[in-house]
């Protein structure tokens, strides 16, 4: 290659990759008030995709909802879903659950109020059990959405 070609070819690279926006510059924290005051984000948007840290069945006041695992499974949903609106993600753009449970045996009672909320096609998911969730929470809730193209 000649050198004004490799100068030319040089130019086109650098323009190319100044007209390409950086991973970087596309993250953007999304933070509804469950993580306030805390080391991490509700949310992370990079791109189209919205990763939703873990969130728990709690009230606006960071208390967890009583009931046991059917109302805390719900208010962890409802708190996904407030993730997902301040985002301007919707439910059926999750296309990843995991579900840790502090009591396995919670699995049929959670699967019950899930399946309600969770709009078909139901994402992919794990649950697993986890010992020594924070705030004593019978369950916590993470979740990937991606936003699809309209």
């Amino acid at each position: 290659m000649h050198r004004k070609q490799a100068i030319m070819a040089s130019g086109i690279l650098l323009a190319l990759l100044a007209a390409v926006p950086s991973f970087a510059q596309q993250k953007r924290a999304i933070v509804v008030g469950e993580a306030k005051g805390l080391p991490f984000s509700d949310g992370i948007v990079a791109g189209n995709t919205l990763y939703i840290a873990g969130t728990e069945g709690t009230d606006e006041n960071n208390k967890l909802r009583p009931g046991g695992i059917g109302p805390e499974t719900q208010a962890a949903l409802d708190n996904i879903q407030k993730v997902l609106k301040k985002a301007a993600f919707e439910l059926q753009d999750i296309v990843s659950v995991t579900v840790y449970l502090a009591d396995i045996k919670d699995f049929p009672e959670m699967n019950k109020v899930y399946k309600t909320v969770i709009p078909d096609p139901k994402p992919a998911r794990a649950t697993i059990q986890a010992a020594g969730l924070v705030n004593d929470a019978r369950i916590e809730i993470s979740a990937i959405a991606v936003k699809q193209k309209k």
